[in-house]
């Protein structure tokens, strides 16, 4: 999907790394309905602005990043 374009190691401007974004969910790990608020806040542009790669992510590819990251995006 070309995450890693932004989020890779350099990243991006000020776009975290997924090392970064993986701390940040952790706490989100085990709490479905706390994955589902980040899934659709990244889709709706409510983390850092609208980006077109996170607004065209399906509700259910959106969801399966979140978990992934939130499990230390391995």
């Amino acid at each position: 999907m070309g995450c890693y374009n932004c989020h890779g190691n350099p990243p991006k401007k000020k776009a975290p790394t997924f090392a970064q974004l993986a701390t940040d969910y952790a706490k989100a790990r085990d709490d479905d309905r706390a994955l589902q608020k980040l899934a659709d806040k990244l889709r709706d542009g409510s983390i850092l602005s609208h980006i077109d790669a996170h607004e065209r992510l399906s509700p259910e590819a959106a969801l399966q990043l979140v978990r992934w990251i939130s499990e230390g995006a391995r």
